[in-house]
């Protein structure tokens, strides 16, 4: 791989040692924006175990509540791509304290919503406030280390962004069950408030953010616009699709077109234009097009085994909200310790051998699950989820330090904001994917079981009959135990058929995670004269 371009004066290129360093202690820039972030991406799933109470509380259904996590979802996917722009165009620090400002203040505001439509407008300013935090943090994080210690700085961020969505649920359940729920809003002025005062003491702009702000290139509202409708009708059609039935619904089919059409129009016109909202042309560069492959496959793993274990643990084996949070959230503690030696040995391996172990690890832990009955423990379902998580950190550190190789600082900010978009899009594709497959299976083995469930079936009749004969023992009139044992033969089938589904969408998970297993040796090694950079 070819180093980066050298400076405007044709010298030779400059370490990054000899363009900047920040005044302050690296790790306590690193802690600093670090708090901001993880409290956007616990709000990213901290009121999905709140919905309920959220709906009843505001007089609505729980089919208008969801609009409360949609609406932040696709703000939050909106501002990704451009936050890079942003930072140019007004200088990265006062981009991402504006975010932690807006952030705080429509926490509060949504905290104090009399009604469901103020409620959601104020968490689509929540969720655009939030889309600028993560791609802002790990530009910082990337131009306040040098290229040696990145793995180290991007681990503290790997479990911000990891861990938060993974305690969400327990913290959002405990905070509802004994509060209520305005406080998991309320949760985050603090820490805005301490963020914002360490990010205005301690984050600086280096020379070649304040030199990108000064050339106040012209506006592609065009590219503006169509970006906003593509992610913005991707982002409504896999987060609704589920639950309209997918294009049975014209809602989704407009949804799909205006998202088929916005990306190739806004292709099309970000590679022709002289002044692009997001510079498309990164992605001919090898590696990082890899990289972002690979971070769309991590937010796959990581989105859909955190819906699909406490939806498992909830709906058939009767955990309450906090319980199955608490299983995820076990595997917190895996994350915590991983991170830090995954960014240690970033520094001593090939990260490509780093990343093709995680895969494994992660195919691993998957193929655990596929024994999943309801039988199960809750030693059982933690370990599940521990197993996976263990692969995770040698997914996502490497990835966060390979995708700057060989990149200008100039378009360090475009890579952070794109790193965070692949990585939620891949996050609400493999959820979208394994609540259709759940649903799908689910009926698929209903009816299989069904045609074998009908009145005078020898192994149907024997069933019912041994039920009733429990019902009727326990002093009820044998016609209404003979109606008891066939409901309940029902339910159990029911139970057998989701459990079914729940195998199926394991196995086609670890079947896809498998292939991807030789991904990472399609990269190229990264070179000594890859950690030069340049200021322009």
């Amino acid at each position: 791989m070819a180093s980066a371009t050298a400076t405007a004066d044709q010298s030779a290129p400059l370490s990054f040692h000899d363009t900047w360093k920040p005044r302050a202690n690296p790790w306590l820039i690193a802690i600093t924006v670090t708090l901001a972030t993880f409290m956007e991406a616990l709000d990213s799933s901290i009121a999905n175990v709140a919905l309920p109470h959220i709906a009843g509380n505001l007089a609505a259904t729980i089919d208008e509540g969801t609009w409360v996590l949609t609406s932040y979802l696709v703000a939050n996917a909106v501002i990704l791509p451009i936050s890079g722009w942003i930072s140019n165009r007004i200088g990265r620090k006062r981009f991402y304290m504006s975010c932690v400002f807006l952030f705080t203040i429509s926490s509060f505001l949504c905290g104090l919503a009399p009604s469901l439509g103020m409620l959601v407008l104020f968490r689509v300013i929540q969720g655009a406030a939030g889309g600028g935090l993560q791609p802002s943090e790990q530009s910082i994080l990337a131009d306040t280390f040098p290229p040696a210690k990145r793995s180290m700085a991007f681990a503290v961020y790997g479990m911000a962004v990891v861990l938060a969505p993974a305690i969400g649920p327990t913290v959002g359940g405990w905070i509802t069950d004994n509060y209520s729920w305005r406080w998991i809003f309320f949760l985050n002025i603090p820490v805005g408030i301490v963020s914002l005062y360490f990010t205005r003491k301690l984050v600086e702009d280096p020379p070649y953010v304040e030199m990108e702000k000064k050339k106040r290139v012209p506006v592609d509202y065009w590219g503006l616009g169509l970006l906003v409708v593509a992610i913005g009708g991707l982002q409504m059609m896999l987060d609704k699709g589920q639950e309209d039935d997918w294009f049975s619904s014209r809602f989704i089919i407009g949804c799909a077109v205006a998202a088929a059409v916005g990306i190739v129009v806004f292709i099309s016109r970000e590679l022709t234009t002289d002044h692009p909202i997001v510079d498309l042309r990164l992605f001919k560069k090898r590696n990082f097009t890899m990289t972002q492959i690979v971070m769309f496959m991590v937010g796959a793993s990581l989105y859909s085994s955190t819906v699909m274990i406490p939806q498992f643990l909830q709906q058939l084996m009767g955990y309450t909200a906090e319980q199955s949070g608490l299983a995820l959230s076990i595997g917190g503690l895996v994350l915590m310790v991983l991170f830090p030696v995954s960014g240690f040995i970033s520094t001593k391996l090939d990260p490509r051998f780093i990343v093709m172990c995680g895969f494994i690890l992660t195919t691993i832990g998957l193929f655990r699950m596929t024994n999943l009955n309801l039988g199960v423990n809750f030693a059982t379902a933690v370990s599940w989820r521990a197993v996976i998580a263990c692969g995770l950190p040698f997914l996502f550190v490497p990835i966060n330090t390979m995708c700057y190789i060989g990149i200008p600082q100039s378009k360090y900010n475009e890579v952070s904001g794109m790193n965070s978009l692949m990585r939620n899009v891949g996050g609400s594709v493999g959820i979208s994917f394994v609540t259709t497959m759940l649903v799908r299976r689910t009926q698929s083995h209903e009816s299989t079981l069904t045609a074998h469930m009908v009145p005078g079936s020898p192994a149907y009749d024997r069933m019912v009959a041994g039920l009733a004969g429990a019902y009727h023992h326990a002093g009820m009139a044998m016609p209404d135990a003979m109606q008891h044992g066939a409901a309940q033969l029902y339910r159990m089938m029911q139970q057998q058929a989701a459990t079914l589904a729940y195998v199926d969408t394991v196995w086609a998970l670890v079947i896809l995670t498998a292939c991807l297993i030789p991904l990472p040796y399609l990269m190229q090694r990264p070179k000594k004269t890859d950690a030069v950079v340049s200021m322009h």
